[in-house]
């Protein structure tokens, strides 16, 4: 292991600081999968015998990957990789089959599922007449047991009359359904936790999240969910592939 951390060890003569040098290389290393997900960070004692630094120096720079959310400390324990969800920006998929297809456990706690008239943001923005009926759902989004996010969703109650029949999958419902969206528009944007966010999620208030709003559509082009997803920003990372 500590021949292994030679490729790591900052440049003396550089003028740019050892803790940015190494906060960097180390950074490189976790996106280019040296360490996996969950996996110990070598402690700042091992950093510093094996690169030939103060442990000031391995301190800050954990310090700062800390501080990106790449990694995690876990008191007692140690420092560790945070995982990380990569969710295509380009494709359509629910929050179970993206964790799936990238070896999470998913999971989901249910903190109401119940029925409603649609507020003026509901009719506005999945089409419906004034006084319309809408089934809500409200949960927290795990991934390997770690809350990732606090989704809210709305959907007519022409699809959905009964939300209590929903168990797990949203869209394994739907599909059943045949309704199912077949493409949806999404918007993305910084939020500050509030404090009921930051108690649910296991973060201080203030802290960054990330607020996806999502409308689905079926086929016919009538809207059939109303999604707002407040999302961890040190487990989530968006990635959309452009062409010139």
């Amino acid at each position: 292991m500590l021949a292994q951390l030679l490729d790591f060890k900052p440049d003396g003569d550089s003028s740019t600081p050892l803790y940015l040098q190494l906060a960097n290389k180390l950074a490189n290393g976790i996106h280019n999968g040296y360490w996996q997900p969950d996996e110990a960070l070598p402690s700042e004692r091992m950093l510093a015998e094996a690169l030939e630094i103060s442990r000031v120096t391995a301190r800050k720079a954990i310090e700062m990957l800390c501080e990106r959310g790449l990694l995690t400390r876990k008191h007692g324990s140690g420092t560790y990789i945070t995982p990380k969800l990569e969710q295509p920006l380009s494709r359509l998929t629910n929050f179970s089959e993206e964790l799936r297809q990238r070896g999470f456990m998913p999971g989901s706690q249910w903190l109401s599922r119940d029925t409603g008239v649609a507020s003026p943001e509901e009719i506005l923005s999945l089409g419906l007449s004034p006084h319309s009926v809408v089934s809500r759902l409200k949960r927290l989004r795990t991934a390997d047991n770690v809350v990732m996010a606090i989704e809210s969703t709305t959907i007519p109650n022409i699809y959905l009359p009964n939300p209590k029949l929903v168990t797990d999958s949203l869209y394994g419902y739907l599909d059943q359904n045949n309704a199912s969206p077949t493409r949806a528009l999404q918007h993305i944007r910084a939020v500050s936790a509030t404090a009921e966010q930051a108690k649910l999620i296991g973060l201080k208030q203030g802290t960054a999240m990330l607020l996806i709003t999502r409308v689905g559509y079926l086929a016919n082009g009538a809207a059939v969910e109303l999604t707002h997803s407040y999302c961890r920003s040190d487990y989530y990372d968006f990635v959309v592939e452009l062409f010139r």
